[in-house]
């Protein structure tokens, strides 16, 4: 399963970690990220020796979201080393798109 990460967690969990990292901003609201969230599981299942996969709760963490110019839902940032050096956001991203992204940085 995705770790849930908070506000209070953001760096230990995501900037700090050893292993690259996919972000995943989602709202309990948000049809297009509940539609991806079992496949996002899926991809943690397959993938989670190589990736660290999280998920944000955009609606209870807006301050974070705002730091990190998360502006819509969902989306998805890819960080390696501590660096953000990736982004993907909008309603029509489809797993694949999201695949590509994790195999750029694994």
């Amino acid at each position: 399963m995705p770790i849930a990460v908070s506000a209070e967690t953001f760096e230990q969990e995501v900037v700090h970690s050893e292993k690259p990292v996919l972000v995943d901003f989602w709202g309990p609201q948000c049809a297009p990220c509940l539609a991806l969230m079992p496949e996002i599981e899926k991809l943690e299942k397959i993938c989670g020796d190589k990736i660290k996969v999280t998920k944000i709760d955009a609606s209870k963490n807006r301050r974070l979201c705002l730091q990190l110019k998360v502006l819509s839902l969902p989306t998805f940032l890819f960080y390696k080393k501590g660096e953000a050096i990736g982004r993907l956001s909008g309603q029509n991203l489809q797993i694949q798109d999201i695949e590509k992204e994790v195999d750029k940085i694994i």
